[in-house]
């Protein structure tokens, strides 16, 4: 049995669907935009402009350009959505710093065992300490997003229970 919802609710629906990001948050992710792009452009270049590096330092300057390239891209695409994605950006922010952080943490340990130089061991301290971070992050973007999920569910089930 379909119900057509009240009136209040289809208009608050349509209010919250063409709801744009705060002018904050649209600044937040232009820096982010601005910064990531920055950090990418300079790397590239100092790759680019040593045609005789070691290859682990060619590795790495190729990651982080990657990693660069990422949040440029997250950033320019909740940009052009232009719209509140409610707890999906932090959700996929969260993925892109976990994975992110993963990866310098796997370098960080091959640093240990293969040069186990001086500031490897804080370098990987550091790295555990970022990784951690992020993992908290995701969680809650992840927990937040299954609420408000289970909230979508439960109102939809009371609207469908509703007489007509």
């Amino acid at each position: 049995m379909t119900s057509n919802p009240p009136a209040s609710l289809v208009i608050e629906l349509q209010r919250l669907s063409r709801t744009e990001l705060s002018a904050g948050a649209r600044l937040g992710h232009v820096v982010l935009a601005l910064a990531a792009s920055a950090m990418t452009v300079v790397i590239v270049s100092l790759w680019l402009t040593e045609p005789v590096l070691p290859l682990r330092t060619q590795v790495a300057f190729a990651v982080l350009a990657a990693i660069g390239m990422g949040w440029t891209g997250f950033s320019l695409w909740v940009l052009r959505s232009r719209r509140v994605m409610l707890a999906r950006h932090r959700q996929i922010a969260g993925r892109l710093a976990l994975a992110f952080c993963g990866v310098f943490t796997g370098g960080c340990v091959l640093l240990v065992v293969a040069a186990n130089t001086a500031a490897a061991r804080p370098a990987l301290g550091m790295s555990l300490v970022l990784l951690t971070a992020a993992l908290v992050l995701w969680r809650r973007a992840e927990t937040a997003h299954a609420t408000l999920l289970t909230r979508r569910d439960a109102l939809q089930r009371q609207l469908d229970q509703r007489p007509d």
